[in-house]
């Protein structure tokens, strides 16, 4: 048979989707697996939004939507938007997909053409690195190390900049390492790349999940030229515990959209009718289960960062936003623990999979070697076991 893509081919699986499927398999194999590696809240769907969902089945609303999603939820989400971080938006410059991720894909689809390069953050999200390979284009990845807090600088950012870069992703509150960056912070990178005229992929998906105070700040709220040039990326995942109903959206410039749409068009046609009846729910709704779900995490976050630094040869910075840690392991690595010499965070994390069942994501796979995320998406009681179980785990 002839040969497949190479494209394709060269595709790498999710280094959160692995573990996170090799913990399971583990799990239904017998073993009694804490699992702390994928990124989705605990809590339920609120009722309000699964009793929503239940009328539009008894109404028969199931047919398809507009590829791009129904008005009524582009309007819901222009106000949500509006509301909850001052950016105003059209109906007709919402693109809703299957997911933010989804959303993602077609955003790059939509702006790269093959060998333009897209400028990357690292640590960032696993799949910006393939979904940008995808599209044919070239991810250039700048390093921002813990003594950065993890936040790029704007000097490096104009230096990775060249005349073939077309694009930055841009993850605020960051998956991995949970930092969020202040409106200066983002004013300084947003002005070089108004300079170096390159659109801004803005991922702000746990824009809801902020600690201690700290106000959000959205990238499309710093002025016309920034706005013109950001692609903001949401959806409902994470600020309503809506993983599995696959809803996530982008707000762009008139253009932009209408190219999104009608790549969308012809590849998965509209998201899930149910699922967007479902998602104006939770947007239109009063926000006090947000708010509710934003306390139980800052509350594991105290806890978790508490116990992670009181633990000899390993530590973390305390996460400002989303639910994850970046746990520095550069202590053990070159060690033996339990029989097994580790190293790297890789080795790690298998090891404590499986000799603490505990799973976790290494850092390699978000371009942050000699650390692990651990995701405090869980109850306390699981955390504290795991914990316990890192703590017995490094005592070996």
């Amino acid at each position: 048979m002839k040969e497949l893509s190479k494209i394709a081919s060269a595709v790498q699986a999710s280094a959160t989707m692995a573990m996170d499927a090799l913990s399971k398999q583990m799990k239904a194999d017998g073993y009694d697996i804490l699992s702390f590696a994928a990124g989705e809240p605990d809590f339920d769907t609120p009722d309000h939004i699964k009793e929503e969902a239940i009328r539009a089945i008894r109404e028969n609303d199931t047919r398809y939507t507009p590829a791009s999603g129904t008005l009524a939820l582009k309007r819901a989400i222009c106000e949500r938007m509006k509301a909850d971080c001052a950016v105003e938006y059209e109906p007709g410059q919402v693109v809703v997909a299957s997911g933010a991720k989804h959303v993602i894909y077609l955003t790059l689809q939509t702006l790269l053409n093959p060998g333009d390069e897209v400028v990357l953050p690292t640590p960032g999200w696993v799949s910006y690195f393939e979904m940008i390979r995808m599209a044919g284009g070239l991810p250039v990845t700048v390093f921002a190390g813990e003594e950065e807090r993890f936040k790029l600088t704007p000097e490096k950012l104009e230096a990775a900049i060249t005349p073939r870069s077309k694009a930055i992703i841009f993850n605020n509150p960051s998956n991995p390492s949970g930092m969020i960056y202040d409106r200066e912070e983002l004013q300084a990178l947003a002005d070089v790349c108004v300079k170096h005229d390159i659109y801004i992929i803005s991922d702000e998906i746990y824009y809801s999940l902020t600690y201690d105070g700290v106000s959000f700040t959205s990238m499309a709220a710093l002025g016309d030229e920034v706005k013109r040039r950001t692609i903001l990326i949401n959806g409902v995942s994470k600020s309503y515990a809506m993983t599995g109903w696959r809803i996530g959206y982008a707000l762009a410039e008139p253009e932009i959209a209408q190219v999104m749409s009608r790549y969308t068009s012809n590849s998965t046609g509209s998201p899930c009718t149910i699922s967007q009846r479902a998602a104006i729910a939770g947007l239109t709704a009063y926000q006090d289960e947000v708010y509710a779900m934003r306390e139980a995490f800052q509350t594991r976050r105290d806890y978790i960062v508490e116990r992670i630094n009181a633990i000899e040869g390993i530590s973390c910075l305390r996460p400002e936003g989303a639910f994850y840690v970046l746990i520095n392991v550069k202590e053990i690595l070159g060690r033996t623990i339990g029989g097994a010499l580790i190293h790297d965070a890789q080795e790690f994390a298998t090891e404590l999979l499986k000799q603490g069942l505990v799973a976790t994501v290494p850092g390699e796979g978000f371009g942050v070697p000699g650390f692990i995320r651990w995701s405090y998406a869980a109850s306390m009681e699981n955390i504290e076991k795991g914990m316990n179980r890192l703590e017995q785990f490094l005592a070996k």
